[in-house]
């Protein structure tokens, strides 16, 4: 009889007086599952996956083929393994594993099941026939392992059984689903893992399941070694980087005899060299990462290869019509992409998201994927594909980030941050990657500037700047020193700005461009006004906003008159700033340009907040914060914090006023957007005022409970309080 925790079968012996009945066969209520069957022992302990044992055994209850889909390495026998003990006692025949890896022939399939069973071939009758004619009274499991190299046969096999059987259920795990009538697919999905901002100490991520993998495989490795807050975040950037896949982890376990986990960590760079030296017992490609990945590989037809490796090139996912500009060319149509990706995503090597929107590598997948790319002599040519692809998209999303669009362009651009940073990044070794640069930094200026990413496109546009095919004074190289200006200007970095500004201004002189001269002299104008030169911020904004009211051109008007305000309420002149807040609102709303209608609200807010309004003022930042979180804008948002500080000083409501000017500063140092020197001026006596009011130690502790909010949390509760009578 099978006893639980003991590898081999155990003789039980019963004694009886005569006549007494027989011990029933099986009977033994110690067994891990009753009647015959050839599960393997398993000699380690089987980590999680409760949900998808509980899940596979409910449909293997319902329907008679079930097949586990998935990539090498995630886990599909260990899976079967489980689901088909649990369910042994329903199957009066036994449950039989059919373990199908070592067949180099398709065609021994049928013969490797008869194997198991012990069904002896006929002669002179196909053994598909014998088959069917002893099982057709059976209730037995048949589980047939691996079967992604001999699919077809597989799939011909199982429909024979099915029909002839009616008793007899299938249990099957594959990269790709057998397509057979009444088979049921199961994507086995990779051990649960904490999400991007889920990072915690030790007993946090002792729930996950792939940390619980790493540590008790590591720990059977390496006594003594256990799972701390010291070490938790280099074990959990291991399971991160390797996607939760079990056999990657084991792998990465198995190494902390020799290397620490902070060191594992960093070497997963070069995942193929480290990641060897598995279990010697087990199947060869399954005792290497590189192995494994290789024999998946190695069942692909050339066109699905070559479109794998050129999927590479992609970061963060990608969509179906960038794979079909991407990979298509050198033997692939751009019309066999679809069918050559769904390929892909049925033989479990590329993953689907989103609904089938979006697409994705694992990373252990990408890896491989880019030498096989650079070793196939593509790399170049690809990722110039690459780069044109999101150039183009960054440009078409250009004119609708201003607009009513404004939000779904901003989400839609979010989903392909990551391949802009790798379109960005090969731009240093591109051909004429210089005009390339600059073309996608000035098409993402106003998403960056949203975002709060500030100091990439400082970093990004200065080092544009001085490659090859960026040095010409051209339009194109005007806009960056514009944007580049501007950035620096949002990042308080007056002095820097201006001379990339004036540059860009004389180059827009020499075009006689007089749409490019306004964007200019109004930046121009706000630097002087950071540097403290009055005089020259009002000559250069008194020309900016007469030039585009002549050129008729409403979104630069708006742009100005918002400028000239700022001046004139950081000169004391409020009469005088506040109808041109007000006729910027009402241009931005014309344009439906909520970021700069935000804007328009915020300093009206100030001006409320100095005419003692609060409730104009409360009105204008519930505008003002419902458009931030429309657009996930934290340029907007940090302003809205700032602001509403203010209005909490208005209140007297002193300890809000800590609370929100702190979580105003913490937005900011992670933005690097500064605000405005007139913005400045009028909140930092508000600021002092409610120091004053409650104490230095009482405002301190006010305000490290604002730095400690996240931006979610420091909006959500500004929402409540804005809400609230205050």
């Amino acid at each position: 009889h099978e006893v639980k925790n003991i590898a081999k079968p155990v003789g039980v012996y019963h004694a009886r007086f005569a006549g007494s009945p027989a011990l029933a066969d099986g009977a033994n209520d110690a067994a891990p599952m009753q009647g015959q069957h050839n599960l393997p022992q398993a000699l380690s302990s089987f980590i999680g996956r409760e949900h998808e044992i509980a899940a596979a055994r409910e449909l293997l209850a319902e329907h008679r083929l079930l097949t586990l889909v998935g990539p090498g390495g995630i886990g599909k026998t260990r899976l079967s393994m489980q689901v088909a003990a649990a369910m042994g006692r329903h199957f009066s025949d036994g449950v039989w594993l059919v373990e199908l890896a070592p067949l180099s022939d398709a065609r021994l399939v049928p013969q490797a099941l008869a194997s198991v069973l012990g069904v002896k071939e006929v002669v002179g009758k196909p053994i598909v026939a014998t088959l069917q004619a002893a099982l057709k009274h059976k209730r037995l499991l048949v589980v047939l392992d691996n079967c992604e190299h001999v699919t077809q046969a597989c799939a011909e096999l199982a429909s024979q059984l099915l029909a002839a059987a009616p008793h007899v259920k299938l249990l099957v795990t594959s990269r790709e689903p057998l397509h057979v009538a009444g088979e049921v697919n199961f994507p086995v999905p990779m051990l649960s893992l904490p999400g991007s901002g889920d990072v915690g100490g030790a007993t946090q991520l002792r729930e996950f399941e792939a940390i619980r993998l790493f540590v008790e495989r590591a720990a059977a490795k390496s006594r003594g070694f256990t799972l701390s807050d010291a070490n938790a975040a280099h074990v959990l950037r291991i399971c991160q980087c390797l996607d939760g896949m079990p056999l990657a982890i084991e792998l990465a376990a198995a190494r902390v005899n020799v290397l620490s986990v902070e060191q594992i960590a960093e070497r997963l760079k070069d995942r193929f060299t480290l990641l060897t030296r598995g279990d010697r017992s087990a199947m060869p490609r399954q005792q290497a990462l590189r192995a494994l990945i290789d024999w998946s590989h190695d069942l692909l037809d050339v066109p699905e290869r070559t479109v794998l490796r050129r999927l590479a090139v992609f970061a963060g996912g990608w969509t179906l019509e960038a794979a079909e500009a991407v990979a298509a060319g050198g033997g692939v149509e751009s019309r066999e992409v679809a069918d050559l990706l769904a390929r892909l995503v049925e033989k479990s090597l590329v993953m689907m998201v989103d609904g089938g929107a979006r697409y994705h590598l694992l990373q252990t997948m990408r890896q491989y994927a880019q030498e096989q790319l650079d070793a196939a002599g593509e790399g170049d040519a690809i990722r110039d594909r690459h780069l044109a692809c999101y150039v183009a998209l960054a440009e078409t999303a250009r004119p609708h980030l201003t607009g009513a669009q404004q939000g779904e362009w901003l989400a839609r651009l979010d989903l392909e941050r990551e391949n802009f940073l790798a379109a960005r990044s090969w731009c240093n070794r591109a051909a004429n990657g210089g005009e390339s640069a600059l073309r996608l930094l000035i098409a993402l200026k106003l998403y960056l500037h949203s975002r709060g990413l500030l100091e990439l496109l400082r970093w990004g546009t200065l080092e544009a700047l001085e490659l090859p095919g960026a040095q010409a004074r051209t339009t194109l190289r005007c806009r960056a020193l514009h944007a580049l200006g501007q950035v620096c200007y949002f990042m308080a970095r007056y002095a820097e700005a201006m001379p990339h500004l004036l540059e860009s201004l004389a180059i827009a002189q020499e075009f006689d461009d007089a749409a490019r001269v306004v964007i200019v002299l109004q930046e121009l104008g706000m630097t002087a006004l950071g540097l403290g030169d009055a005089a020259s911020a009002r000559r250069h904004l008194l020309g900016a906003s007469r030039l585009a009211r002549a050129c008729g051109d409403k979104r630069a008007t708006a742009a100005a008159l918002n400028a000239m305000a700022q001046l004139h309420r950081s000169c004391g002149e409020v009469d005088q700033a506040a109808p041109l807040y007000t006729e910027t609102l009402q241009l931005a709303r014309e344009l439906e340009d909520e970021q700069t209608a935000s804007v328009a609200l915020l300093n009206l807010a100030i001006l409320a907040i100095g005419r003692s309004n609060a409730g104009e003022a409360r009105t204008l930042l519930k505008q003002a914060g419902t458009t931030a979180r429309a657009l996930d804008s934290r340029l907007t948002g940090q302003c809205v914090l700032a602001v509403a500080s203010g209005l909490a000083a208005l209140r007297e409501d002193w300890h809000w006023v800590g609370r929100l000017s702190a979580a105003a500063d913490s937005v900011s140092d992670n933005t690097r957007i500064h605000l405005d020197p007139s913005d400045l001026a009028a909140l930092q006596p508000l600021w002092r005022r409610a120091e004053s009011a409650i104490g230095s130690a009482a405002y301190e502790s006010a305000r490290a409970c604002g730095a400690a909010l996240s931006y979610e949390q420091a909006m959500q509760q500004t929402s409540e309080w804005l809400e609230s009578d205050g």
